[in-house]
């Protein structure tokens, strides 16, 4: 097997880049390294110690959005996640980053992290600090996403691009820390992210990222 990805289940970004191996259809092994007392081998794969990490044969890749991009173009074997015109290759762009950058630090780094995280270290929740995400960080975050999908089926185009599971991935780390997108309020995000999560790729990977979690728990 040539491809192996390096991370764990439990990351928004290693998810993505499962979501597209997946989509792809590439067979890849999953070895796990944590985010945390990384070895000093997985350094020399990423320097900046953040995972995932991607080795194809030869060739070694870090950050998830270069990844999932090298996959797609590497593999054209089915439609592609990057988007068809050159105006929509750049919105999906945009709204990977957006998920990268504006929905994790609360999804992710806050809910997820305070809620799930914290305690397997032994260190207590911060609800307070979890609140403030939820009530007045991810809102405003909400309504744009809200707003830009409108009634469409996808962000972008007319099929699933990686701007859907950049933001399905960031909205599942909500959810397994306990949060769940309200529907009155999100109705269109929330239907989008439910199509995302209920795909086959990310369905079955669900499965076992509940498995860890009740492990955790």
């Amino acid at each position: 097997m040539s491809i192996i990805l390096y991370g764990v289940p439990l990351s928004p970004y290693v998810r993505k880049v499962r979501v597209c191996l997946a989509h792809k259809q590439l067979d890849y092994k999953l070895e796990i390294v944590s985010p945390f007392n990384q070895p000093d081998w997985f350094l020399e794969l990423n320097p900046l110690g953040r995972i995932p990490a991607l080795k194809d044969d030869e060739l070694s890749l870090a950050d998830s959005s270069v990844i999932c991009q090298y996959l797609d173009e590497k593999y054209p074997n089915s439609a592609s996640l990057l988007g068809d015109t050159i105006e929509q290759r750049a919105a999906v762009r945009w709204l990977e980053k957006y998920a990268d950058y504006e929905l994790a630090p609360s999804a992710t780094f806050t809910v997820f992290q305070q809620r799930i995280i914290a305690p397997t270290m032994q260190k207590p929740t911060d609800e307070a600090l979890v609140q403030s995400a939820l009530n007045e960080k991810l809102p405003p975050l909400f309504d744009y996403l809200e707003d830009y999908l409108g009634n469409n089926e996808f962000f972008v185009g007319n099929s699933l691009t990686l701007a859907d599971i950049a933001v399905s991935c960031q909205l599942m780390n909500m959810e397994h820390g306990g949060e769940q997108l309200d529907e009155s309020r999100w109705p269109n995000l929330a239907a989008l992210h439910s199509r995302v999560k209920q795909g086959t790729a990310m369905h079955t990977m669900l499965e076992g990222e509940q498995k860890i979690l009740a492990s955790l728990k």
